[in-house]
């Protein structure tokens, strides 16, 4: 017999062919393995925000900018910033 006939007399049926517990268990290991790395990441980012409130990074390097506030966040700014505008000039009026 040559190589190819050994090969598919070996094959399974199409009928036969699932996925089976081995399949679902390499599954659940991987999901496993990206719930651990997650963790892993947050962890490590909360060291790294840790190190830099204390002063461990180049105070020459520049700051992270800041994302700009959007929905309600971005209306509550703009009022408290309307207010702040509107109560000197009513102090320069008097």
């Amino acid at each position: 017999m040559t190589t190819l006939q050994l090969v598919l007399a070996a094959a399974p049926d199409d009928e036969d062919v699932v996925a089976g517990w081995g399949a679902f268990g390499l599954f659940g290991l991987g999901i496993l393995a990206v719930v651990l790395l997650g963790f892993s990441l947050v962890k490590r980012l909360k060291n790294v925000e840790k190190a830099a409130a204390s002063g461990l990074y180049d105070p020459s390097d520049p700051p992270r900018r800041q994302r700009p506030p959007r929905g309600l966040a971005a209306v509550r700014q703009q009022r408290e910033q309307g207010e702040s505008d509107a109560a000197p000039s009513d102090e320069r009026d008097a």
